[in-house]
């Protein structure tokens, strides 16, 4: 089928759909469908019904007109107080079409679609001042896009613009302008230097700052791939010296440990051959024979296994003992 072409409420045949959430989206879109369709049918939404009004030639006064001597372009006229009430339920949920049925004019319908959901004239001009104090205090932070800034933007105006046909300022570029970051701020004085800011539109400077924006990007990049580059290279070299470092470390441990085990080696060779004192090596050498069961060992002359004969307390019987002895 041709109308399952279009989603609900996106048809240039159907109204758009009535949004409760997005009230002054809806309402912008549906007053553009209603005057893209007829002017008379927006004029009877705002100022209300056709009267069935006609002037009388003999009196040259406007009179009401029964319907029996309505004239047929009359009759037009007064069949269009019903289409603009055909268009607004055609747009409507059920649930704000119970809301409204029993209106008996199109005016009276889409008022009563406005107070509930823009409030009267007391709530409408405190959103107007709320969003006035958010047009004033609007920044766009550092990390920010042009195209995300921009939208917040863009939402400001148009819902004061809803809400009061009549607001109107020719400073939204200098506002945008200064509510840029301040690394814009060379951009800034350029534009300012080389355009007309009162016939500068705000969709041109938006052009402008993208193109801008993709520069400081691409910048931004190659700075951030410098640093990368130099970070790894400088950890490179780090770890380089660091194994450098670990190797020369081991391999003086290395050095030290055989030097620790040749000097060990030397006093252990030299303690072989040390001699030592004779008090000493004869208490040392009656420990091994007593620990090796060698202590048969006697006294040459008197037999006394407790000394040896130079110990011996008798004296020698002959010469020749006694030079033995003093030999000995």
């Amino acid at each position: 089928m041709e109308s399952e072409k279009y989603l609900e409420g996106q048809s240039m045949q159907r109204p758009p759909l009535f949004e409760s959430d997005g009230f002054i989206y809806w309402k912008n879109r549906f007053e553009i469908y209603v005057k893209s369709k007829d002017l008379d049918l927006w004029h009877v939404i705002t100022y209300g019904d056709f009267p069935p009004i006609q002037n009388n030639p003999e009196t040259k006064k406007d009179e009401i007109v029964p319907f029996d001597k309505q004239s047929d372009d009359l009759k037009k006229r007064l069949a269009k107080n019903n289409e603009p009430k055909m268009v607004i339920y055609n747009a409507l949920p059920r649930k704000e079409y119970e809301r409204i049925f029993m209106c008996k004019s199109a005016k009276e319908n889409y008022d009563t679609l406005l107070i509930p959901h823009q409030g009267n004239s007391q709530v409408k001009d405190n959103k107007i001042d709320r969003l006035v104090q958010q047009y004033e205090q609007f920044t766009i932070s550092e990390e920010e896009s042009i195209d995300n800034a921009f939208a917040k933007f863009n939402t400001i105006i148009t819902s004061l613009k809803a809400l009061d046909e009549g607001f109107c300022s020719k400073n939204y570029v200098r506002k945008f302008l200064r509510a840029l970051h301040l690394k814009w701020r060379a951009k800034v004085t350029a534009i300012k230097e080389s355009k007309d800011l009162t016939s500068l539109s705000l969709d041109e400077l938006i052009g402008n700052l993208k193109v801008y924006e993709v520069i400081i990007k691409k910048v931004s990049e190659m700075v951030k791939g410098k640093r990368e580059q130099s970070r790894s290279f400088a950890l490179k070299v780090k770890k380089e010296s660091s194994d450098e470092e670990s190797l020369t470390s081991d391999s003086k441990d290395e050095e030290y440990a055989m030097a620790v085990k040749e000097f060990k080696k030397f006093f252990k060779r030299r303690g072989r051959f040390v001699r030592q004192p004779r008090d000493e090596r004869k208490s040392f050498q009656r420990s091994r024979d007593d620990k090796n069961g060698k202590s048969e060992r006697k006294c040459f002359r008197c037999r006394d296994p407790n000394h040896l004969i130079g110990e011996c307390p008798k004296s020698p019987r002959s010469k020749n003992q006694r030079a033995f002895v003093g030999g000995t």
